[in-house]
C-alpha cells in the first residue's frame, strides 16, 4: 500500500488532512497526519509519529509531505522511518499544499513512487498562480 503522510508545525497538517478528506474521502486509511504543536517537545512528537506509522511495513511505500524542509516535524519523521527501516520506501516533499496532496490521493497506485512524486510536484507547481480580476468587467465571479 502507498501511504500519504502529512506532518507540520502547528495544526497545518491536520487541517490540510481535513480539507483533503472533504474531496478524497474522510475514511481513507492511506492518508494520515500529525503535527508538532506549540509547546510540544520533539520526543513527544517522535512518539506520536511512531504510533501513526506503527502498522506500516517494508512492503509499503510512503509519500511524506511537510510544511518546510529541514523542520523538526520532517527530521523527526525521517528519524522514525529510518528506525523502522522504511526510509528507502519513502519520498519526502516540502511545501505541501492542497493541490499537491490531492493529486497524491488520487494517484495511480500502480505507478512507481518516483513517477508519482514528479507528477504531483508538477501539478502543485502549476496550481501556484496569480488570479487576476478584470477590474472593468461587471460579470459575477
Amino acid at each position: 500500500m502507498r501511504y500519504n503522510i502529512l506532518v507540520s508545525h502547528g495544526t497545518f497538517a491536520p487541517g490540510l488532512h481535513n480539507a483533503l478528506g472533504m474531496m478524497a474521502g474522510a475514511d481513507r486509511t492511506d492518508i494520515r497526519s500529525t503535527s508538532l504543536l506549540d509547546g510540544m517537545d520533539v520526543d513527544t512528537f517522535h512518539e506520536k509519529f511512531a504510533e501513526l506509522v506503527a502498522d506500516i511495513t517494508d512492503s509499503d511505500e510512503i509519500l511524506l509531505f511537510t510544511d518546510i524542509i529541514g523542520g523538526s516535524p520532517l527530521t523527526t519523521a525521517l528519524k522514525v522511518l529510518t528506525e523502522k527501516g522504511l526510509l528507502e520506501k519513502t519520498i519526502a516533499i516540502g511545501g505541501m499544499n492542497l493541490p499537491l496532496v490531492l493529486t497524491a490521493a488520487f494517484a495511480d497506485a500502480d505507478e512507481p513512487l518516483e513517477a508519482i512524486a514528479e507528477e504531483i510536484m508538477d501539478e502543485a507547481r502549476g496550481q501556484i498562480k496569480r488570479f487576476d480580476l478584470d477590474k472593468n468587467e461587471e460579470e459575477d465571479i
